[in-house]
């Protein structure tokens, strides 16, 4: 993948581990975040993604846990014919506490996939699924059930445990 570094004291991407998904990229500029606050922040890179690909900004979960820092467009999307800086729109979920962030420090993860562009075809009617037209919380989960313990839920109509 073709990538133009903006600022030249900024690293490229980098997979920390073999077999990482997503790639670190850093904030170009030091940054604090009030509780609540957002920003968009510079990343000092731009790239050239193939026809057919697309690159995603993931959080990463570490600063997520730690820190409270998240994106507020996850996952950010990088078209492939967008030339210009990628920026990464962060927000500091932390209801108590600042966030500072130091330029030149892991924000981010980018995840370049391929991507297919479909042909929309109006219909007047969808063909059956298993799910059907079941939405937000239709199968379940522990928190669409309330306080009950797990041992002590029973399935809701048409729901799964």
């Amino acid at each position: 993948m073709l990538v133009r570094r903006l600022d030249a004291a900024l690293p490229l991407p980098l997979y920390a581990l073999p077999g990482d998904a997503g790639a670190d990229i850093v904030t170009a500029v030091d940054v604090t975040l009030d509780p609540g606050e957002r920003a968009v922040l510079p990343t000092g890179l731009a790239v050239a993604l193939p026809a057919g690909y697309a690159a995603f900004v993931h959080p990463r979960s570490g600063l997520a846990a730690r820190a409270g820092l998240g994106l507020v467009n996850a996952p950010g999307t990088v078209d492939a014919g967008y030339r210009g800086e990628i920026k990464v729109i962060a927000i500091n979920h932390d209801s108590a506490n600042p966030l500072v962030l130091a330029r030149g420090e892991r924000i981010a993860q980018l995840v370049v996939q391929r991507v297919e562009r479909a042909r929309f075809v109006e219909v007047d009617e969808l063909p059956d699924s298993a799910r059907g037209s079941g939405g937000h919380g239709s199968t379940g989960g522990a928190a669409a059930l309330g306080t009950l313990h797990a041992a002590d839920q029973q399935p809701s109509e048409g729901g799964h445990q």
